[in-house]
């Protein structure tokens, strides 16, 4: 019997995971915030817990444990989409650490963002150079986002006149 309750929960969670996880919306693993990583674990884990842990009552209580956390991680989606400063407050907002060339240090230690973690960034980027680069941004999602400084940027038809 336990064989077969395993493989059943196992099948429900697996169902529960792949529905919630197409409702709350697509994301590449690599542009997960902190929150949606988190979330991700933390879904993972309950359904682990559902799949394998045997008797009805522990069933039903995991699966309403996963349907609260998908309502939670739903409504927060949704209250960060129409006010801003919930947006900032569960997500972040992206820190600019680099200005006209120049680390901002202090701004990197608040976060904890290492300058060899930078300097890798902006070589993957194809900056060796940090005179090269305007700005500099840490999105929420980890990511560098690098504008140039104008001489350094690619030449358009537009520059041509």
């Amino acid at each position: 019997m336990g064989l077969i309750e395993v493989f059943l929960q196992t099948i429900l969670a697996f169902a529960a995971i792949f529905l919630y996880a197409r409702i709350l919306g697509k994301q590449q693993v690599g542009q997960l915030t902190v929150f949606e990583y988190i979330n991700g674990i933390t879904f993972g884990s309950i359904a682990a817990a559902l799949a394998v842990e045997i008797g009805p009552q522990e069933t039903w209580y995991h699966f309403l444990g996963l349907t609260v956390f998908f309502l939670l991680t739903y409504f927060l989606g949704h209250v960060a989409l129409v006010s801003r400063p919930a947006r900032k407050l569960i997500a972040g907002e992206p820190t600019i650490v680099i200005h006209n060339g120049k680390i901002l240090e202090d701004k990197m230690k608040k976060m904890q963002y290492s300058v060899d973690e930078l300097t890798m960034q902006l070589r993957e980027k194809g900056y060796f150079d940090l005179s090269q680069v305007e700005f500099a941004i840490l999105e929420t999602n980890g990511a560098l986002s690098v504008l140039p400084k104008s001489q350094y940027r690619p030449l358009t038809p537009r520059d041509l006149g």
